[in-house]
């Protein structure tokens, strides 16, 4: 179990991360908003992005279960998608199209470790959220 939630927090930890800095960005940085036309979205995208990307970040973190959770990740999941569909259709170099694919890894790395820790946690000390 100790296993488990190791790797469980360093996985979702990681993709929390990388999803606050990449919302941050987008929010502050003159170049995502390059980067944004480059990939061939609108300008509102940029913003609608960051904050569906802070709001899943909290809601991968906050320790509940239920269908809220599931789509988080499924959220973040066609997020990655899309974004390795976008880089690769744009032309972007190879590192640029996987680097999506590597999170995505480690989102369902998360994924299968939350069903894991689930199974040990008994019904009653945890929270159900939109059961």
């Amino acid at each position: 179990m100790k296993a488990t939630n190791l790797i469980y927090w360093i996985t979702t930890g990681l993709v929390a991360v990388m999803m606050s800095f990449s919302a941050y960005l987008y929010l502050t940085s003159p170049e995502m908003e390059k980067a944004f036309q480059h990939l061939g979205f609108p300008a509102y995208f940029r913003v609608e992005l960051a904050i569906a990307k802070l709001l899943g970040v909290v809601g991968l973190m906050i320790p509940f279960t239920g269908r809220l959770k599931e789509w988080v990740y499924a959220g973040f999941t066609i997020n990655f998608i899309s974004a390795f569909i976008a880089h690769t259709a744009s032309g972007d170099p190879l590192s640029g199209s996987v680097a999506p694919l590597i999170f995505l890894g480690l989102l369902l790395t998360s994924y299968v470790m939350y069903h894991k820790r689930q199974k040990h946690t008994a019904p009653a000390a945890t929270f159900v959220a939109f059961a």
